[in-house]
């Protein structure tokens, strides 16, 4: 896989449908169009967002662009089963076997109007899962031109050790940011830069803007704030950039919806954080410095 493809900052749709903001078709078009003017060209999906009807409205919108497709990348996600109106099941499970696989990345083709996914990511580790089935729904995917690379979400070191007993795994995205930052030591980072699969980061700002406030996230905001001016970046571009210096190579994956922070972020790519003000944000967010 050539993991260059991806952007650096990769846009997430999560919320720009029925989950979220509701755009309409022009609404979404503006984002897509506006996203792609600001360098960010890899869009991050999952079959079940609003409700398995998002990647629906996603390619509606996007068929409406002049954008070619071979100048952005689709990711989409799949083994989440939900409970609602267009799904039989009873409650929420997870789904890895070979036929579902199949089934929910022919689904997203369809609903994002694309012949092929650029990544399809596993979402959620299922404790049925087997790695020769993962592996049979992959290779067939692959040979059809349906995907070009695989990988998995939320996975741990050893569900991924599982998976790649039988099936090459391009990408592990996670929940990753300076509040929950668990991955720089419990192995899963040092697995993706061994083993060269690319880590993708979800919520990469930590929830440190929301309202529902905490010490930890305090200390982050102090200490980002008296970065500012050094490098002439807000406490939002410093996270990310925070998360850019990372070896692994982490590309985090942002969901707003406001243009303006989207193209904020989009910047963050171009700060280069010292060693020691990168360990100052560390320091904030575990309140002590490192043993």
């Amino acid at each position: 896989m050539n993991k260059s493809n991806f952007s650096k900052i990769i846009a997430g749709t999560m919320s720009w449908g029925a989950w979220g903001k509701k755009f309409n078709p022009n609404q979404m078009q503006r984002m897509i169009e506006t996203i792609v003017d600001l360098g960010i060209s890899t869009f991050d999906h999952a079959d079940i967002y609003g409700g398995y009807t998002t990647e629906s409205a996603f390619g509606t919108a996007f068929s409406k662009t002049a954008i070619e497709r071979s100048k952005v990348q689709f990711i989409s996600k799949c083994g989440i089963q939900l409970m609602g109106s267009n799904r039989p099941n009873e409650l929420k499970h997870y789904d890895c076997s070979k036929d579902y696989i199949i089934f929910s990345a022919e689904a997203s083709l369809k609903h994002l109007n694309t012949e092929y996914l650029d990544l399809l990511l596993l979402h959620r580790p299922s404790p049925l899962m087997h790695p020769y089935e993962v592996m049979e729904a992959v290779e067939q995917l692959k040979k059809e031109g349906k995907i070009i690379s695989f990988g998995v979400s939320n996975f741990t070191p050893s569900q991924v050790d599982l998976l790649s007993s039988e099936v090459v795994v391009d990408v592990n995205q996670i929940e990753f940011s300076a509040v929950q930052h668990q991955a720089l030591f419990d192995g899963r980072l040092e697995q993706m830069l061994t083993h060269k699969i690319t880590p993708m980061a979800w919520a990469p700002l930590g929830a440190v803007f929301s309202t529902k406030t905490t010490s930890q996230k305090k200390r982050i905001l102090d200490q980002t704030q008296k970065l500012t001016t050094k490098y002439n970046a807000s406490p939002g571009q410093l996270l990310l950039a925070w998360i850019l210096k990372h070896p692994s190579g982490i590309h985090p994956v942002i969901g707003s919806t406001n243009l303006k922070h989207i193209k904020a972020a989009s910047k963050a790519v171009s700060i280069h954080l010292t060693i020691q003000d990168w360990f100052k944000i560390l320091e904030a967010s575990q309140g002590y410095e490192v043993l």
